[in-house]
């Protein structure tokens, strides 16, 4: 019997500054994101970019990013892409691009990553207001009183 489709495997995802492209067909991936550190809130990412590999599939797919805020509820950010698995030793790399997405409030936002509507992962992205440093001889700056939890 031979399968008509076989559901890919996620081999990775990846919270990245940038992908490029060698000339030979290999990716580069540029900054990987551990935690998200920012001055102050609200502020505005131009870009957000998750690197996703797929492996061990046999047919035609859709891959689905979401970016969840720390509410565990709202789509702050969705991306669909349509990708093809002609041979399950083979794999596929798709790029999720989000442009311009406001954070309001330092906590664990999620990332998740579906195929054909079936979560293949959900990991955790920390978002932390840390200020700047000050010069020597500075007065320390006031830290930001705490925003309390925003409610659904």
């Amino acid at each position: 019997m031979n399968p008509t489709r076989i559901l890919p495997d996620l081999q990775c995802s990846l919270l990245v500054e940038d992908v490029r492209q060698e000339i030979n067909g290999n990716m580069i991936l540029l900054g990987v994101v551990n935690a998200i550190r920012v001055p102050q809130l609200p502020i505005t990412a131009p870009r957000l970019m998750f690197f996703n590999r797929w492996t061990a599939g046999f047919g035609r797919f859709k891959e689905t990013m979401r970016l969840i805020a720390p509410d565990q509820n709202t789509v702050m950010g969705k991306c669909e892409v349509g990708f093809e698995l002609p041979d399950p030793a083979v794999h596929a790399m798709n790029v999720a691009v989000f442009g311009n997405v406001t954070f309001n409030t330092p906590g664990v936002y999620f990332a998740e990553v579906l195929v054909d509507d079936v979560m293949k992962i959900r990991y955790p992205i920390h978002l932390a207001v840390v200020p700047p440093p000050q010069p020597p001889g500075a007065p320390p700056a006031k830290a930001a009183p705490p925003q309390p939890p925003q409610s659904a």
